[in-house]
């Protein structure tokens, strides 16, 4: 199989192309800067520079691949976040899919496969939901549920398959969003939200780019949640993390003061559940998380930072 990766770079694409070429595969990845090309290179794939959002030039840099990828996000690294810093993750899941599906539809490409999350969909409230279940209604996360659409429609006019993986909260050693949860219980700030906590089914990356790559090398239409064995109680994902790092129980905050120092978007979310599970998934793609659980994938994380000596200052 010749891949196209876009995001190849990103957290998640740079480990869906080192497991793609580990598994015998060739990978070109979207570039757009020497530093890009050169995480690309150290993966195995080979890096092509183009614009996103021309059709045209992914078409060219695509030529002779079967299976398109989208595992390209800007998702904010910022603690407080408004709607404008979501507009280039926005731009990317809408015109970002169009121009890729195109680009798939030109060079006869057999399945095109893209990120999504599972919170875009349920009620988000505890209750668990399935890849059936109704949009959240969020405006944020309506540009997830367009590219879903985008995609869809896109291979049903021209043949091809279409994948959509709609992954837990990604966590790992190196993703942004878990350092920041470290360095903020290191630091005795306060991260948990309230006296009840939310339950969400978290996706190791590593596990997130083994589903990837499984799903790409028996493409079939569809939509699945990639999570790994048992939802958690967010305060007991971080709880567990502190210990590992030997550090102060995560503290709380009242929900005012979270709108001040998180707003809106951080806030809900810190604050919702979202319990899904990957049955679905495991069945039609026989695929089993290396990570069952968070605390298997804790225990990684918290070896990998060891090494590193992260988090500094802690309380």
């Amino acid at each position: 199989m010749r891949a196209f990766v876009a995001g190849a770079s990103g957290v998640l694409g740079r480990r869906v192309v080192r497991q793609l070429v580990s598994r015998g595969h060739s990978v070109v990845g979207l570039v757009r800067s020497d530093a890009s090309e050169t995480t690309v290179r150290s993966t195995g794939g080979e890096p092509r520079r183009a614009d996103l959002f021309d059709a045209g030039a992914l078409a060219t840099a695509a030529e002779g691949c079967d299976v398109i990828i989208r595992a390209a996000t800007a998702i904010p690294t910022k603690v407080r976040t408004r709607a404008t810093d979501w507009a280039m993750n926005n731009r990317i899941r809408r015109e970002g899919t169009r121009s890729l599906v195109a680009a798939a539809a030109r060079v006869g490409a057999r399945a095109f496969l893209q990120e999504s999350i599972v919170w875009a969909v349920g009620t988000l409230d505890g209750r668990p939901f399935d890849e059936d279940a109704p949009p959240a209604g969020d405006p944020v996360l309506a540009s997830a549920l367009d590219a879903e659409r985008i995609a869809r429609e896109a291979g049903a006019s021209h043949g091809f398959d279409t994948l959509t993986l709609r992954c837990g909260g990604f966590y790992s050693a190196d993703s942004w969003h878990t350092r920041i949860l470290a360095e903020s219980i290191a630091k005795g700030r306060p991260v948990l939200i309230g006296r009840h906590s939310p339950v969400w089914s978290l996706i190791h990356t590593d596990d997130a780019a083994s589903a990837f790559v499984t799903a790409a090398e028996a493409p079939k239409t569809g939509v699945w949640h990639i999570v790994d064995n048992r939802p958690v109680p967010l305060s007991a994902f971080l709880g567990e993390l502190a210990m590992r790092l030997g550090v102060r129980p995560p503290r709380r905050m009242p929900r005012w003061l979270a709108r001040m120092f998180l707003g809106r978007y951080g806030t809900r979310l810190l604050s919702s559940s979202f319990s899904t599970s990957s049955v679905r998934f495991r069945r039609d793609f026989g695929w089993r998380p290396s990570f069952p659980t968070y605390q298997e994938g804790v225990e990684e994380i918290a070896s990998a930072w060891k090494a590193e000596g992260f988090p500094h200052g802690r309380a």
